[in-house]
């Protein structure tokens, strides 16, 4: 396998980025918050991962020891390890928070109250932080008390319920798409609080986030179409609702490719190239209305075709047709696939422990004020010194706090 050049594009070392001189202090566990925090770290943000004595869930996510997804989605952090547990370590949080822009957490509703870190006190302190509060089901109404872990929410926001075959069980997503998504939307959130504080001299404020509710919001209109036919939306494999053809086709190889025709003119095209053009005149196919209640037969006329030629030889067939097609890979393929390396999707970045290691890089991508991977993820606790003697800590007291165990040893 083809290894992914070193990154040179994002890794720089010594790099400054738009969000330079933003302070983050991030409380939150697992996905959603890492991705938060890695977005706006890797535009420039000083984030200071707030761990607890046995170290971030993610980095228990291990495969051959090795805590890859920490490694990446905690890249351009600092770790500070603290027990929260103890008053004192709850105290120096809110030290912290004099110099900090963005405020971070995930705990249960109501936990950060009984921790006296409450949003109300919090502001008392420094009355423009941001404080972001990423939950299952938000702060308040009936669930805001249940456990909020993805898989949850991917089951009662409607997704797995259209996700999958119709004569199977739901599915759900072999990924972490409700905290993906909704690290998404607290990185734009965050930018709009921000950005009333620093451009329009507001206050800070509380950013409610929930998994639930930015899953629910990129679901397409649902309600809407309930509400107009009394129809739900059932599952329909790879199939849209909306356009046909549109489907994923197993080739001659065992391999698949993912086919799509949603305009007319490229549906009119692929079966004329496929050697079909009279179906074009056909009442079945005419028309896109037509083509999505005729689906599955068209499918077949096209799953034929393909059939008949490997995965790369239907992708040159079609692409030289100029009929939107692709292969579906696997991440070997991916790993090795020239578009992938020229522009540095993925690549390899300098890695303390295994030299290096490939991960995603900066995304968006910014013309004039590019992101970077500046440091890789940090150790637990390896900048507790750092951060506390910066906030006036005396090096007596830091002994002394690692003595009672407020700060955990980590490193």
């Amino acid at each position: 396998m083809k290894k992914p050049a070193l990154h040179k594009r994002n890794y720089e070392p010594d790099a400054r980025g738009t969000l330079d001189g933003v302070r983050i202090l991030d409380l939150s566990r697992l996905f959603a918050g890492n991705v938060l925090t890695q977005i706006l770290g890797d535009f420039g943000a000083q984030v200071i991962k707030v761990e607890p004595p046995r170290g971030d869930t993610l980095r228990g996510w291990r495969k051959k020891d090795v805590e890859a997804h920490w490694k990446i989605y905690c890249r351009n952090k600092k770790s500070l390890c603290l027990d929260l547990h103890k008053p004192q370590a709850c105290a120096l949080v809110r030290s912290l928070c004099n110099s900090t822009d963005i405020f971070v957490e995930s705990f249960r509703p109501g936990v950060l109250e009984k921790m006296g870190l409450a949003p109300e006190s919090l502001f008392e302190i420094n009355p423009k932080l941001v404080i972001l509060r990423i939950s299952g089901w938000g702060q308040d109404g009936p669930y805001n008390q249940r456990p909020g872990f993805g898989t949850v929410i991917e089951s009662m926001s409607g997704f797995a319920a259209m996700n999958g075959f119709a004569d199977r069980e739901p599915v759900l997503p072999p990924m972490y798409l409700a905290d993906g998504v909704a690290g998404l939307y607290c990185a734009s959130a965050a930018m709009i609080a921000l950005r009333e504080v620093e451009i329009n001299g507001g206050e800070g404020q509380v950013i409610d986030l929930p998994l639930l509710d930015p899953l629910f919001a990129i679901l397409s209109p649902q309600a809407a179409n309930y509400r107009l036919t009394g129809e739900h939306r059932e599952r329909n494999g790879s199939r849209s609702t909306n356009s046909a053809p549109r489907n994923v086709y197993r080739c001659k190889d065992g391999k698949y490719v993912g086919l799509s025709a949603s305009v007319q003119s490229m549906a009119e095209r692929v079966l004329r190239v496929i050697g079909r053009p009279e179906l074009n005149d056909d009442p079945r196919f005419a028309t896109n209305e037509a083509r999505v209640k005729n689906a599955q037969e068209l499918d077949a006329i096209i799953g034929a075709f393909v059939a008949e030629r490997s995965q790369a030889e239907n992708v040159a067939f079609f692409e030289a047709e100029q009929v939107t097609i692709g292969p579906v890979y696997d991440v070997g393929q991916i790993m090795e696939d020239p578009h992938f390396i020229e522009r540095e999707i993925l690549a390899d970045y300098p890695d303390p422990d295994m030299g290096q290691l490939p991960m995603h890089c900066v995304v968006p991508r910014l013309t004039g004020t590019p992101g970077s991977i500046r440091t890789p993820a940090p150790a637990l606790g390896e900048h507790n010194r750092e951060i506390l003697t910066g906030i006036g800590i005396s090096e007596a007291d830091y002994d002394a706090l690692l003595a009672d165990g407020v700060v955990g040893k980590g490193i």
